[in-house]
């Protein structure tokens, strides 16, 4: 590996374990709601009222067969509300409940959705954002599958969290406390003991279920990651793989990879089973322990024989929200651990912090004013003054000093791994210097807004990367708003014009997926056409001719030959035959120039 392909540092987050608690991982994704706070609101008061519906249904069922006895009903509220009321109007009661019930469960799924997928665009946008910020230094040679994991399945785990844990909880806990204080009419005694079996169900079954799958949890969706990465490797290297007989073997890796994470989907599908065992048995308890305490209670002359029937239904019809609450722990490790994984990309530091406008020591010239209205650049040289740099403990450019001249080519020549490539991508303030300093401009980079600089430099690499798009398109990245005719004009000066041409649909023509459709030499050339349609001053080309002929050499020399006098070019090659065009040569060697 050369030493441009190394990543800076190894300072990313380890996406095998957890860095924070369940508590704070939560906390921090609630915080992300505060622009719908007002409809979550409403959707936990809807999904509140909604469940006092359902579990008041079988209350005032055993109200009417109670009303027809002997027993008065003066012990609680529910008696006293509906001691007046006939059975007609309890029936009456009974079916606007019934339809209320159903009405507002629609109403408060709507809204937790909206809140849900709503806030899943938001999340994207910032992790692109992130990423954009973080890239080039800490996403090269990054594992690129759990990227795309993180970015996919990771946020759309989240709508399970906005959708499905957030009310919930609330609608839980308000819900409970409204029929503690409903039992507790009839004997503050029933309020205790229906408390505590709402908090064992609710909070302390979820809470142990939970301890005890979070790590399992974070390791099967980093095995996910794995297994994306595995896949998206195996895609592309699939000429190789028949080429060489290697079908079996990936064939296999991928059975093993795919077979590991089975074996935890059912260790997680067993955990699940345990806590919904634990939950099912804890409140079949919990009802049967009422019904036994509020007859101990009726014995003891403490509550009425109405108290001892409603209190019994009560506790029997009202686990609907601490049940589903008590459900959550089953996907919540995994739902909590993809959290974890977009929150640490989302807090992620930059190695390069982007300097804007308002930032960047910048002071714009009256002759940099009139150039940049009339469409161009003004570039006056770079230099790179006493740079040192490594990548981590390896050492890449010691005290490296070297002038560019506006208005040349400069050659630089080398072995591969001798800095050359660090060189272009300092200049380009891909990283930034461990000591010394990068100057276009007369300007330190590190003080240039990253816009300005962006606008200024057009950078080559090795490996031109080709969307899946049309030949414009994927020219046309390098200038928004690029007319046709500005497109065709850089192909040309690049060698390109006349393939796009001989093909079926010329500069319409699809590329494929990373350019597969076509050659190295001509998405090379491609990559070229975009830095002379970028139009800035000063051209940084890394190994811009390693994937062509001689005879398109030659051409695309010639071009940049013309160029120069109105461009600066930093030509980097381990092919003396570049250099030839080169006004000056510097050869690098171990860090070094001469």
């Amino acid at each position: 590996m050369t030493a441009g392909n190394k990543n800076k540092t190894s300072g990313q987050p380890d996406l095998l374990t957890t860095r924070r608690s369940a508590l704070k991982i939560m906390g921090s994704l609630i915080g992300l709601v505060k622009p719908l706070l007002h409809i979550m609101l409403l959707a936990i008061l809807l999904g509140t009222v909604g469940y006092l519906c359902a579990i008041f249904l079988t209350i005032l069922a055993g109200q009417t067969l109670l009303k027809g006895t002997s027993f008065n009903f003066s012990s609680g509220i529910g008696g006293s509300v509906l001691s007046g009321l006939t059975a007609e109007n309890i029936f009456i009661l009974m079916a606007v409940l019934a339809v209320c019930r159903g009405v507002l469960h629609y109403a408060e799924q709507y809204c937790n959705h909206f809140i849900a997928f709503k806030l899943l665009a938001i999340i994207r946008h910032k992790v692109f954002a992130a990423l954009r910020k973080l890239c080039p230094a800490k996403l090269e040679g990054r594992d690129k599958g759990n990227l795309i994991s993180i970015i996919t399945t990771d946020i759309e785990l989240l709508e399970v969290f906005y959708a499905h844990t957030i009310s919930p909880i609330a609608i839980a806990v308000l819900t409970s406390l409204t029929m503690v204080i409903f039992m507790g009419s009839y004997q503050w005694k029933t309020g205790i003991f229906a408390f505590c079996a709402y908090v064992i169900v609710g909070a302390v079954i979820p809470l142990w279920n939970g301890r005890r799958g979070s790590s399992s949890g974070m390791e099967f969706r980093s095995k996910f990651g794995e297994l994306n990465s595995f896949v998206l490797d195996s895609l592309r290297g699939l000429d190789e793989t028949i080429q060489y007989g290697q079908g079996e073997k990936r064939e296999k890796q991928m059975e093993e990879k795919s077979l590991e994470l089975a074996e935890m989907q059912k260790k997680l599908s067993r955990m699940e089973g345990g806590q919904r065992s634990v939950t099912n048995l804890t409140i079949l308890l919990a009802s049967f322990g009422m019904l036994f305490f509020t007859l101990y209670l009726y014995g003891k002359q403490e509550i009425g024989f109405d108290g001892v029937i409603l209190c019994t239904i009560a506790m029997m019809g009202s686990f609907g929200p601490v049940v589903a609450l008590s459900s959550l722990s089953n996907n919540l490790n995994q739902t909590l651990a993809s959290g974890e994984r977009v929150l640490s990309l989302l807090e992620e530091v930059p190695l390069v912090q982007e300097i804007s406008e308002e930032e960047g020591d910048f002071q714009t010239s009256d002759r940099e004013n009139a150039l940049a209205a009339a469409g161009r650049n003004d570039f006056s040289g770079a230099e790179a003054s006493h740079v040192s740099f490594s990548y981590e403990d390896e050492s890449i450019l010691n005290d490296y000093s070297i002038k560019i001249m506006p208005g040349k080519i400069v050659g630089i020549h080398g072995v591969s791994g001798s800095g050359k490539s660090t060189l272009l991508k300092l200049l380009m303030r891909f990283w930034d210097v461990d000591s010394g300093k990068i100057l276009v401009n007369g300007k330190d980079v590190r003080n240039i807004p990253t816009s300005r600089l962006r606008d200024t430099e057009s950078y080559v690499t090795q490996e031109t990367h080709l969307f899946h798009d049309s030949i414009a398109e994927n020219i046309a990245v390098a200038k928004q708003g690029a007319s046709r005719e500005e497109i065709m004009e850089a192909a040309k000066k690049a060698s390109v014009h006349d393939f796009i041409m001989s093909l079926p649909n010329g500069y319409d023509t699809e590329v494929g997926e990373l350019g597969d459709t076509l050659s190295g030499g001509e998405k090379q050339r491609i990559g070229i056409a975009r830095a002379f349609l970028h139009d800035a001053p000063f051209i940084l080309m890394d190994e811009p001719t390693s994937n062509l002929d001689s005879l398109n050499e030659g051409i695309i020399l010639k071009s940049l030959k013309e160029e120069a006098d109105q461009k600066t070019v930093v030509l980097v090659s381990h092919r003396k035959s570049t250099m030839n065009v080169a006004d000056v040569v510097y050869k690098m060697e171990n860090g070094r120039v001469s």
